[in-house]
């Protein structure tokens, strides 16, 4: 697949960068029917997501940078973003604890902020796979056509690299995290008690992700541990403690 979308003069605009942003700009039309739901005013919400979506990117720039550290001949090459290196669990990290500290000085319930945020972040993160695609990256081991032939003629074309075809994971993880959009929007709906959709959230992406992550041939390592595997399994377990034990600290929306 060719990464680059065109061209502005000798400038390259790529389709990681378009889809990335796509999906941010989706996202806080997301958040404005979202917010509603969880009775909060959009105007406070936008103010928190600006100080903690730059963050969140830093984040998840310096998450995939420090597992990559002899890859690196230069500080340069570390802030480049053009090709990809992005981890999202850093950057769902250094997001969500930057907007604790900002609600909690704004003394607003970060909760509810996160409850609110969490359908369009995981909407954004389902479009985002797609840069993926186009960087011919984050994809699983090598599949025979045989299996290959059930996906369309372009994932067929696009997982087919170096003469070698591979499994798409890019698009199971995109379809998956769709699917979660879809229950959240419902849990926000049914006025589920404060904190189920971010713990929602937490929870089924982990899972879904454990189970991708074991399939990709380009996960962060930790000696013989797949990293992305580790957090995921923390994530399960954080879901399954406030389904437990959390939910009678949180009120139900009215």
């Amino acid at each position: 697949m060719n990464p680059i979308a065109f061209s502005i003069f000798s400038f390259e605009i790529r389709w990681y960068g378009i889809l990335i942003s796509s999906g941010i700009l989706i996202g806080l039309y997301i958040t404005t029917y979202t917010c509603k739901l969880k009775n909060i005013d959009y105007e406070k919400f936008l103010n928190t997501l600006l100080v903690s979506l730059p963050v969140g990117f830093i984040g998840a720039r310096i998450y995939y940078v420090l597992f990559n550290l002899p890859y690196y001949d230069s500080f340069l090459e570390m802030i480049n973003i053009r090709k990809g290196g992005l981890a999202i669990h850093g950057g769902i990290i250094a997001g969500f604890l930057t907007a604790i500290i900002y609600t909690k000085v704004k003394k607003e319930r970060f909760i509810k902020y996160a409850d609110a945020a969490a359908p369009a972040i995981i909407f954004a993160q389902s479009l985002g796979r797609w840069g993926n695609f186009f960087n011919s990256e984050a994809h699983g081991g090598p599949v025979s056509y045989e299996f290959i032939k059930h996906f369309p003629l372009f994932i067929q074309k696009g997982m087919h690299i170096n003469g070698v075809y591979y499994h798409p994971t890019f698009l199971y993880e995109s379809i998956f995290n769709l699917l979660i959009f879809v229950i959240l929007i419902i849990v926000l709906r049914r006025k589920a008690k404060d904190g189920m959709a971010l713990f929602s959230y937490i929870g089924l992406y982990s899972l879904g992700r454990f189970f991708i992550e074991g399939l990709r041939t380009d996960s962060l390592m930790l000696g013989s541990l797949r990293v992305a595997q580790v957090v995921s399994l923390a994530g399960v377990v954080l879901w399954i403690l406030f389904m437990v034990l959390g939910r009678g600290y949180f009120k139900k929306e009215v």
